[in-house]
C-alpha cells in the first residue's frame, strides 16, 4: 500500500504522512537493516512526486502512531486487500453441478467406457443362454465343460483351456454395479463365439442348429 493510499484512506495530510514516515525510518532500519521503498506516482498537475509503498507489516508499524480509528481503518483495509488476492489467486468460483446431474454425468461416462470394452463381445452368448440350446442348466453345462477339460474354474470365474485358448472361441464381457454403500462391483465373464458354439457342438454331440 502507498503512502497516497494510507493519507486518503486515514484522512490525513500525503506530506504530513510523509514527515511521520520519515521520522520513524531510522528505528524501522535499525531493527531490520532497510529503508521503506520510495517510489514515484504523478500529481493532479503531472509533476512526478516522491511516496512511500510499504507492506503489510511496515504499515502496521506506521500505524502505531495513528488514532484508534485511523488504525482500525487500515487494518480492515489490509484485510480487504487480503481477501481479494485470495479470490483472485482461487480464480471465478464455479458451481457445482446438483447431484442428481453428477450421477448422470458418472452413468453416462462408466456407460461408454464398458460399451467400447464389450465391444468386441457385443455378439457372443452367456453360458447360460448356452446351455439352454444343450437343454441343461447352467451349473450342468459348466460341470461337463470342466470334466471334459474344456474350461477350468480360477479367480472366481470360468476360464478356457490353455489349448483352446486364441481359436476366437470365447471373448471377455465385463460388468459392472455398485452396492447401496457406493462400492463398486467389478464381475468379468467369459461368453462364447458362434466359433465356440460350433466347436461344443461337435464335442457334445448336440446339434442345435
Amino acid at each position: 500500500m502507498t503512502s497516497l493510499e494510507i493519507a486518503e484512506l486515514t484522512g490525513k495530510q500525503h506530506k504530513d504522512l510523509m514527515r511521520a514516515i520519515r521520522n520513524m525510518e531510522p528505528a524501522w532500519e535499525k531493527v531490520n537493516g532497510r529503508n521503506f521503498a520510495l517510489v514515484e506516482y504523478r500529481d493532479k498537475k503531472g509533476e512526478l512526486r516522491p511516496c512511500y509503498r510499504l507492506s503489510k507489516t511496515e504499515c502496521l508499524y506506521i500505524a502505531t502512531k495513528f488514532n484508534d480509528e485511523a488504525r482500525a481503518k487500515l487494518v480492515i483495509r489490509w484485510e480487504q486487500l487480503e481477501m481479494e488476492a485470495l479470490r483472485q489467486a482461487q480464480g471465478p468460483v464455479r458451481c457445482l453441478p446438483s447431484p442428481q446431474k453428477i450421477l448422470a454425468m458418472a452413468d453416462e461416462i462408466i456407460g461408454e467406457g464398458l460399451r467400447m470394452l464389450n465391444e468386441p463381445a457385443e455378439d457372443t452368448l452367456t453360458a447360460t443362454q448356452v446351455a439352454k440350446t444343450f437343454n441343461m442348466t447352467v451349473c450342468d453345462f459348466n460341470a461337463v465343460l470342466c470334466d471334459m477339460g474344456i474350461q477350468y474354474r480360477q479367480g472366481g470365474r470360468w476360464n478356457i483351456s490353455d489349448e483352446l485358448a486364441g481359436r476366437n472361441l470365447v471373448r471377455l464381457r465385463t460388468h459392472v454395479s455398485y452396492s447401496l454403500k457406493g462400492e463398486k462391483k467389478i464381475h468379468t465373464y467369459m461368453t462364447w463365439t458362434l466359433d465356440g458354439l460350433r466347436y461344443l457342438n461337435a464335442k457334445l454331440g448336440y446339434p442345435n442348429f
